[in-house]
């Protein structure tokens, strides 16, 4: 039976259970051996991480060609406008190349979202706003070099959810332990007895 761990991850805590320099560890809060990490967040980014014990499930989650979305909410430096949101969406000229076509919007801050220790460093005569931005792909901090290349710094970066999963019920520093993990999220090849033509 695949075991799949829903954590909220707190600021300044690493994607890996080992501490780091001024970093800390996911061992400080999950006592469950033998899962792993299923798709980082960085250090300095909050929100859904996914452990689990299941290989083929960590790979159809982590592994950019299963084009598994992921949903951020990102507060900016600014107020960006549809021109900018509009090249979030179409993509991004990054120095590896052009981003993934996305999804983008306004939103108003997120409702019953915690505050972040420490606080953002916000300017007295610059706004910020917040936008949702649905992603299919995962390079190294991309959410943050896709809003500083529209000319909006990313600020504070939240992941609301990955695939079907979300933040929903999870403080910063709980976690959610799911069992029998649902097929949808395995490559049809790993099913037993399954093919792209009996998934139709």
């Amino acid at each position: 039976m695949s075991r799949l761990l829903l954590f909220n991850k707190p600021y300044g805590v690493l994607s890996q259970f080992t501490p780091e320099g001024r970093w800390r560890g996911l061992k400080d809060y999950i006592d469950l051996p033998g899962v792993y990490v299923a798709g980082r967040l960085d250090a300095d980014s909050e929100g859904l991480l996914l452990l689990t014990d299941n290989g083929q499930l960590q790979a159809r989650i982590s592994a950019p060609r299963h084009k598994l979305e992921k949903i951020y909410w990102v507060q900016v430096e600014g107020e960006p406008d549809e021109a900018a949101l509009e090249t979030l969406r179409r993509g991004v000229h990054l120095n590896d190349g052009i981003t993934r076509p996305a999804r983008a919007r306004r939103i108003a801050e997120p409702p019953h979202l915690w505050p972040r220790i420490p606080p953002i460093r916000q300017r007295a005569a610059i706004p910020t706003a917040w936008i949702e931005l649905a992603l299919c792909e995962g390079r190294n901090r991309q959410v943050r070099r896709m809003t500083a290349a529209v000319g909006f710094p990313t600020l504070r970066l939240v992941r609301a959810a990955i695939g079907p999963f979300s933040l929903s019920g999870l403080a910063p520093g709980e976690a959610r332990l799911l069992q029998d993990t649902p097929e949808k999220l395995l490559p049809y090849n790993s099913r037993p007895g399954s093919s792209p033509r009996s998934a139709r």
